[in-house]
């Protein structure tokens, strides 16, 4: 009995490690970090996929209550949280570039109450919704559990700790929330300042012209019909984000 207690539990001491790497992830990833998929499902989740890899590679055995096995928890928690904080920044930027859009239509006062992210535009909200659908259509939850499989070769448990150049990257990604932003809301917010610029003249041509009765709904009509027009090179803007954020992933774990 001693025996297969003292097996048992250095069965748990090494099955432990990935799980806690692929909980984090799970906690902070796109579509899993959902409060759709509430903590029941994320449990079955690691549970699953940890069962999934255990085989794979043999797990040292560390005692988690030591001081090097509390670093260790810290590392691989660091790691599973800033490979899903790398693609939260894409998210980030479609909500940014939903939010310029709608202050250029004129509907920055249409607001919806999202779960997850808060009160965003209802175009931030359209845009989150196109965005997920392009992100499941690439298969990206299916490479980003590729990628955390295939991070344990890279860095491997009781390996080397994250160092200052993973902060230093997260650093220099999180900029693409703001350059993302601006490239996907591009064409919509150009097409709307020629209109501002044209009512403008046509208000200095007219002075009796009310341009708050004619400018506030041609600009939302005018708005919707560029959005639409549009769509084809937002979606492309947001799967070229997308897969920035997983060549980003990549080169964290030292894939690439």
């Amino acid at each position: 009995m001693d025996v297969a207690a003292v097996e048992l539990l250095e069965r748990f001491y090494s099955l432990i490690w990935p799980m806690l790497r692929i909980s984090a992830l799970l906690i902070a990833a796109p579509i899993f970090s959902l409060r759709a998929v509430n903590l029941r499902i994320r449990i079955v989740l690691a549970m699953s996929i940890t069962w999934l890899v255990y085989p794979l590679h043999t797990w040292p055995t560390i005692d988690p209550l030591s001081a090097a096995g509390l670093l260790e928890v810290a590392n691989q928690l660091m790691i599973g949280l800033l490979m899903g904080l790398m693609l939260q920044v894409v998210t980030a930027a479609i909500v940014v570039a939903g939010m310029s859009i709608a202050n250029a239509i004129g509907l920055s006062m249409a607001t919806m109450i999202d779960p997850n992210m808060g009160n965003v535009p209802v175009i931030s909200q359209f845009l989150l919704v196109l965005a997920t659908l392009i992100f499941v259509g690439l298969g990206g939850h299916g490479m980003l559990l590729s990628l955390v499989v295939e991070s344990f070769t890279s860095l491997p448990i009781g390996g080397n700790l994250l160092g200052d150049m993973a902060w230093r990257q997260l650093v220099a990604w999180s900029s693409m929330l703001f350059l993302g932003a601006l490239l996907t809301a591009l064409p919509v917010m150009v097409a709307l300042l020629f209109i501002n610029i044209g009512l403008g003249v046509a208000t200095r041509a007219a002075p009796s012209l009310n341009i708050f009765s004619v400018g506030f709904p041609a600009m939302i009509f005018a708005g919707f019909g560029i959005l639409i027009l549009a769509l084809p090179s937002i979606g492309a803007r947001i799967q070229w984000l997308w897969m920035q954020g997983f060549f980003q992933v990549r080169s964290l774990v030292g894939l690439s």
